[in-house]
């Protein structure tokens, strides 16, 4: 039974938290977080413990889920920080130099929350995905963020590059706005660093040196020198959508089964964390037994949502690479998932669309971010191709039509997996439910005569408990 105050109603406006042959690819011991590991998607802090053919409308009554809850609240009134990109940041020492979170505009940490050990609502993320030109080998490396004006609390692991690496860092954020600042004058020009359009960023998410490197990844693919696995397939998934499905392929990031209106958003990254002082360090096998106990940062992300609870729903493992900052332990990264997706991509690819809040300009679509944003993580621009299947409208009907008979259909299994947000769904399968209808909100696909096509049971804290989908195909209006 479920106790507290319930209502039927729409969910309210949020963004979302925001494989591949299963011999090709390992899951790491410990793929799921931490029980008290905060995840935090943009607007939604919380914790989280470490068919076709078939009824046009579906609902269940999932059990609810609890967990403990872990972090420092600022007191701040404050959703942006700066982030210090280290001098030469694609090289093994500028990587393993660490980036530093501070308060924007020169405000300083305190003042502004823009703590580590603030890392539920303002913590961030940095990760490195790299590639050796010379053999196709792929490794990552998890750069370290400390709060300006302390010291790690175990100095970082200086990776052994391969000679002239080619690197690519994805940054995260668990508040809205990240400014990239260099910590020398040509710091952000020397990473090819971006974080959007001068005086529109991004906003969670930024990047240094995306474009080149997806460029000689694919270009390594193209010339056989390089090659990913296919998306392999879960004999525990339904499959749904008929011709607009993807079947029973495992889940990527450019699947409408699972995307939400900001599709591949935030990094897979974790820190350790002192609670006592806030001095942070990177998640590795040597310093988790140095500091054992201590409190594990997550940047939520869709990323983490697919390699840590998607995969291991339907029995698929995300693609990994040696990291570079663990002893070579196989580790998942942010670029490597979009390599993956790439090499996978469905024919109804769901590609960032110009209704992400990220690419938007003054309240307006901007096809020159949008694309700059598709370029640094290996998405084709906006064009005639890429509009049949993501532009805004045929965004909001793919998701769906396609994504909808996905939950409804395999409701059952994810109703026994745990919830990225316990605070926004009480189960895997209610917090996708409720994903999906955020989405369709905050990407208004009601102005393209589209139906959100998910009710909600909700605590009173706004936790959804029940989902009832309606899975009639809806057509867009143009």
């Amino acid at each position: 039974m479920l106790s507290g105050p319930q209502s039927m109603q729409r969910a309210p406006r949020r963004r979302g938290w925001n494989n591949r042959r299963k011999n090709n690819r390992r899951i790491p011991v410990g793929a799921m977080v931490a029980a008290g590991a905060v995840l935090v998607g943009a607007g939604v802090v919380v914790a989280v413990a470490a068919s076709h053919g078939g009824p046009a409308s579906t609902s269940i009554h999932p059990a609810a889920v609890s967990s403990p809850t872990l972090g420092v609240a600022s007191s701040a009134n404050n959703d942006t920080c700066d982030i210090i990109v280290p001098a030469h940041p694609l090289t093994a020492k500028g990587l393993a130099t660490p980036y530093q979170l501070t308060g924007a505009a020169g405000t300083t940490p305190s003042a502004s929350g823009c703590e580590m050990n603030n890392s539920v609502l303002l913590g961030a993320f940095v990760q490195a995905t790299i590639l050796n030109p010379k053999t196709g080998a792929l490794s990552v490396y998890n750069p370290l963020v400390i709060t300006a004006g302390t010291k790690p609390a175990i100095a970082p692991v200086v990776p052994k590059l391969p000679p002239h690496a080619i690197v690519t860092i994805d940054i995260g954020f668990n508040g809205t706005f990240l400014n990239q600042v260099g910590a020398t004058p040509d710091a952000l020009a020397e990473g090819n660093c971006t974080d959007g359009e001068p005086g529109s960023i991004f906003g969670q998410v930024s990047f240094c040196n995306g474009t080149n490197f997806f460029n000689a990844a694919f270009r390594m693919e193209h010339n056989g020198r390089m090659s990913m696995p296919t998306a392999g397939l879960s004999r525990d998934m339904v499959a749904t959508a008929g011709a607009l499905g993807t079947g029973r392929d495992c889940p990527t990031t450019r699947n409408f089964d699972m995307v939400d209106q900001d599709p591949s958003d935030n990094v897979t990254t974790k820190y350790l964390m002192n609670p006592y002082t806030g001095q942070t360090a990177q998640d590795n096998a040597a310093n988790e037994a140095r500091m054992k106990g201590d409190p594990v940062l997550v940047n939520g992300s869709d990323n983490a949502l697919i390699d840590d609870f998607l995969d291991p729903a339907f029995g698929c493992t995300p693609l990994e690479a040696p990291d570079l900052g663990n002893h070579g332990a196989m580790t998942t990264s942010q670029a490597l998932d979009e390599l993956l997706a790439s090499a996978n991509q469905p024919a109804n690819a769901a590609l960032v669309p110009e209704t992400d809040e990220m690419v938007m300009s003054n309240g307006g679509t901007d096809v020159t971010k949008t694309d700059l944003y598709r370029s640094e993580i290996g998405q084709a621009p906006v064009d005639s191709q890429t509009d049949a299947s993501s532009s805004p409208q045929m965004f909001c009907q793919n998701m769906v039509d396609i994504q909808t008979p996905f939950l409804a259909a395999n409701q059952s299994r994810l109703a026994t997996m745990p919830s990225p947000v316990p605070t926004v769904g009480d189960t895997l399968y209610t917090f996708l439910a409720s994903r999906l209808a955020s989405s369709f909100d905050n990407l208004n696909c009601q102005n393209f005569g589209l139906t959100n096509p998910v009710a909600l049971v909700t605590l009173g804290n706004g936790a959804a408990t029940e989902a009832t989908l309606n899975t009639a195909q809806q057509t867009a209006g143009f």
